[in-house]
């Protein structure tokens, strides 16, 4: 028996093992609430389970193995397939303590609120956020708070860390960042105490647009039976409340606990038992592992329906970083590219539908996925829906689209590069220890620092950061033509809303940037439309993760060459302390970690931008 057809028949044997564990599997109560003693038949309440999250792309590892980690999309698919299903009397929404970013809560209060025109929809919370409040807002008949939690709508706000003191002054390092766009503001963390006005502005303008669809969506959401609530709209500045303070601001409905919020939705609407449709333990869970290793044990994952959604999410990097057990993570020119390729060449599929979420990362990886996508339009449509972020890099890719669809508090833009090191050479002599630089001329002190111009050890010359300045310009006026050919608008338009400012979704559309506001619903209708389809088109995910035998085979977690770069280390460096830390960080400062190799330019949001 040859090496490989041993491999294929023991996992083979590993699939049926699973096969069996799987079958019959039932939601446990813990993850539903419901009781062994509920009927299997009869008008059901469907469940959506949030609690743990819904992340823009599933966490899996080369095996597709393990409970599943359901993904944003999918739950979008839940609520409308609960809406048609004639035995689902009403929706039962579990946030817990979720968090979701502002336009995926502007998507899921869009669906809910859809559902809610059909059925009942309750939700509850063991506590509520701005965005958690946002969603429940918009798509709840009626909102559950946990009597020990909070309602924590406190108004919008982003934070930029400053740390100029600490890195010059205290530690004596040298910064040489540069940028391409006054308004980019790489330098501005490193080498400031505050921010510049045209950086101000530019957040400030985002901010305020997010605040204005925030607000309107709470306004207009809590409205029930036409009866408006005229303190929820400015209440949810004014936070956090108590359960029974935000009762009283008409923020939520009643004060209890998840079982209490399904007693009186089943009461409501005649159920008599329930259904966990999305979430750890929801019905597919079974299917969707088996499957996944049925399609990890070699088999090229070709896609036969007419729509293929590709999900792109995190920072852009050449080349994956993770191992045998560990998921892809981010967006690399390397996986996504294979998979474009694959759905360029695959006549069955007639339009993709490219979901992003992302700060951007490198250029090159950004404008070789650019290339790859553009040839993919040659042949069929492809719709992009933006997430809650399409900055830098993620807006190079969505300009391939023949059209873009943001939500209103999707951030869109960023188009400018940065560029540039901290150099350690100072703060070592400050304790003792000194590098030299022999160039290959000697006493050419010229040739030295020019040669050595990577080095963490030494600072940059003017000379030096003449000539990184002009291979960056180079780099964004490339990046000017690719908006300029993808978006099919004069240079000099583009240029406009470039220099590195950042706008909203609804701002975006303004100015060009964003054909329609709506989000992943809608653009998978417009594809459709676009590719001649039937409104009922079957839409198939093209999953990103690595095949059991090329993980086998060494591949997963390295470059080309089979190791991983000084980047990719750096960047598992910094993961592993803000995962712990502030996990919100980690897509910002892995969109930087080309930096830290050998790429000098990186197409990215150069600071980190969290909107609460």
């Amino acid at each position: 028996m040859s090496g490989k057809l041993a491999r294929y028949t023991g996992l083979a044997a590993l699939a049926a093992t699973l096969a069996v564990g799987c079958k019959g599997r039932t939601p446990s109560s813990s993850g539903s609430g419901a009781t062994a003693r509920e009927p299997r038949t009869g008008p059901a309440l469907a469940l959506l389970d949030l609690s743990h999250g819904v992340p823009e792309q599933s966490a899996g590892s080369a095996w597709g193995l393990g409970p599943r980690k359901h993904s944003f999309d999918e739950v979008l698919r839940a609520a409308e397939r609960a809406r048609k299903d004639a035995d689902i009397k009403g929706v039962l929404v579990r946030f817990g303590a979720a968090s979701l970013g502002n336009a995926r809560a502007e998507e899921l209060g869009e669906a809910l609120e859809k559902v809610r025109k059909d059925k009942a929809v309750y939700c509850h919370g063991d506590g509520f956020s701005n965005q958690t409040m946002f969603a429940a807002a918009r798509g709840c008949t009626k909102i559950f708070v946990s009597p020990a939690g909070e309602v924590e709508t406190v108004g919008i706000a982003a934070q930029v860390v400053y740390m100029r003191k600490l890195l010059a002054d205290e530690l004596h390092l040298t910064i040489d960042f540069l940028q391409v766009g006054k308004f980019k503001g790489a330098e501005e963390p490193l080498t400031r105490d505050g921010p510049s006005p045209e950086a101000r502005a530019s957040l400030e303008s985002v901010l305020a647009d997010i605040r204005a669809s925030w607000l309107d969506a709470i306004g207009k959401g809590l409205t029930r039976d036409g009866q408006a609530r005229p303190n929820a709209a400015v209440s949810a500045e004014d936070g956090p409340f108590s359960p029974s303070k935000a009762k009283e601001r008409g923020l939520v409905d009643e004060v209890g606990y998840l079982d209490d919020a399904r007693d009186a939705e089943k009461k409501a609407t005649g159920a008599v038992r329930e259904e966990l449709r999305f979430g750890p333990g929801a019905s597919d869970d079974g299917e969707a592992s088996l499957s996944g290793l049925v399609r990890a044990l070699g088999s090229d994952g070709v896609i036969t329906a007419p729509i293929a959604l590709v999900r792109a999410t995190g920072s852009i990097s050449m080349a994956p970083s993770g191992g045998l057990l560990g998921g892809q993570e981010g967006i690399t020119e390397k996986e996504l590219g294979k998979i474009v390729t694959r759905l360029e060449k695959n006549d069955a599929v007639k339009a993709v539908v490219l979901r992003i979420d992302s700060p951007g990362g490198s250029a090159l990886a950004s404008d070789l996925l650019w290339h790859r996508l553009m040839r993919v339009r040659a042949k069929k449509p492809i719709v992009v829906s933006v997430g809650d972020m399409a900055a830098s890099g993620g807006y190079y890719l969505a300009s391939t689209a023949n059209v873009i669809f943001a939500d209103a508090t999707s951030i869109v833009g960023s188009i400018g590069v940065v560029g540039g090191k901290i150099a350690v050479g100072g703060a070592l002599e400050k304790v003792g220890v000194h590098a030299e630089t022999f160039p290959a001329k000697p006493g050419d002190s010229k040739a030295a620092t020019r040669a050595a111009y990577n080095s963490p050890f030494v600072a940059w010359d003017e000379p030096t950061r003449a000539r990184v300045l002009e291979s960056m310009t180079g780099i964004y006026d490339l990046f000017l033509a690719r908006v300029s050919e993808g978006r099919k608008i004069p240079v000099e338009k583009v240029a406009v809303s470039a220099e590195g400012r950042i706008f909203s979704g609804r701002e975006g559309k303004n100015r060009g940037l964003v054909d329609e506001i709506g989000g992943l619903d809608a653009a998978i209708a417009k594809a459709r439309e676009l590719a001649k389809l039937d409104s009922d088109a079957a839409v198939e995910v093209v999953e990103n993760s690595p095949r059991v035998l090329e993980a086998l085979g060494g591949g997963g977690g390295a470059d080309e060459g089979g190791e991983e770069s000084r980047a990719q280390r750096v960047t598992q460096v910094a993961k592993s302390v803000l995962d712990q830390v502030a996990p919100d960080m980690v897509p910002f400062v892995s969109a930087l970690a080309p930096l830290t190799g050998d790429e000098h330019q990186a197409a990215a949001m150069p600071y980190v931008l969290v909107v609460k």
